[in-house]
């Protein structure tokens, strides 16, 4: 283990943002981290835990401790007739462990294909694309209680998942350590293509029985039409979350505005695409100073290279501003803002 002073935390954010951190480790085993908690006082010192850094917006140098977490590891912990519960170490790269999954079939996260970060971040933000969340097979997540160094099982139920939300964003947040994450995977694949643009890839590919490798095909082929790599333009993925809003409110909204796309999500909610809002304002392929909304994905704030965290912080304070002036509706940041 090596504590590293005022390192650039620039290779490790995917805005590819420029900032310090006042001591950085990296974790790269458990008996790693162990030490790190049995000696440096996490509970009471300023810490940032960072995987992928790929949900993160650092508008300022961070004065504390950031550990990044890159413990490897994946392994068949057990399986029955239908399903194989598969462990994966909190470091493992998401996509390539989707791709891992989908390359021995077992079946449920080939929708998540492509997103970027790690393993151990995906259940904290409850990570979803095309119809299915982590909360979908998420069998439980190994943590360790920082003020305490004791491991804890988190069953599914435990971890409260919600819209893009966890018990590790509220009551946990900052008092454990996630370490791994179990799922639990079918061997008979039920693939979910209800999305419309994955049913538009596959019709176009004429593929009618579709296996979890060409929907993962699919889905990888959408992101990369309409999202930037990261590794080219800098960016967190869809910085806002998709508002949802009472029904009675959206049919109100639909009569001034006949193009507003609306998903039911309950009896009393809809969902509306943050994306669509945030065009009609204007904002799409947008550029502000370094900064701006993609010119393809209008949910996506980039850094065309030399924009600070502020700057970007202040351009999506002006979207959520012009959204809420303009359909009432406030859109919420889904990105930590460090």
């Amino acid at each position: 283990m090596i504590l590293k002073p005022n390192i650039s935390l620039k290779p490790f954010n995917t805005f590819g943002i420029e900032a310090t951190a006042s001591d950085f480790i990296e974790i790269e085993s458990i008996k790693t981290l162990k030490f790190v908690i049995d000696n440096f006082n996490l509970a009471n010192r300023k810490t940032l835990l960072i995987g992928g850094g790929s949900n993160i917006l650092l508008t300022k140098n961070f004065d504390g401790l950031v550990l990044k977490m890159s413990i490897l590891g994946i392994e068949k912990v057990k399986e029955d007739n239908d399903f194989v519960f598969i462990k994966a170490m909190a470091g493992e790269n998401w996509h390539d462990f989707v791709l891992y999954c989908v390359a021995n079939n077992f079946a449920g996260i080939e929708n998540l294909s492509l997103i970027p970060g790690c393993v151990g971040a995906a259940p904290m933000q409850n990570i979803g694309a095309y119809g299915v969340e982590i909360k979908d097979t998420c069998y439980e997540i190994e943590a360790y209680n920082i003020a305490s160094s004791e491991v804890k099982i988190f069953s599914n139920a435990e971890c409260k998942f919600g819209y893009r939300e966890s018990i590790f964003k509220h009551e946990a947040k900052g008092k454990y350590i996630i370490t791994s994450v179990t799922f639990k995977l079918k061997k008979q694949a039920k693939v979910n293509i209800s999305y419309g643009a994955i049913k538009d890839v596959l019709a176009h590919k004429k593929i009618e029985n579709p296996t979890i490798k060409e929907v993962s095909e699919a889905v990888i082929a959408i992101r990369e039409s309409k999202l930037p790599n990261p590794k080219v333009l800098g960016n967190a993925g869809s910085f806002f979350k998709n508002p949802e809003i009472l029904t009675q409110s959206y049919l109100s909204l639909k009569e001034q505005f006949p193009a507003m796309v609306g998903y039911k999500i309950s009896e009393t909610h809809t969902k509306l695409a943050a994306g669509w809002l945030i065009e009609q304002c204007g904002w799409k392929g947008k550029v502000v100073g370094y900064t701006g909304s993609h010119k393809d994905q209008a949910l996506v704030l980039v850094n065309y290279g030399n924009a600070t965290g502020n700057e970007i912080w202040n351009l999506a304070m002006q979207i959520q501003e012009s959204v809420f002036e303009k359909f009432g509706v406030t859109i919420v940041p889904e990105v930590n803002v460090i």
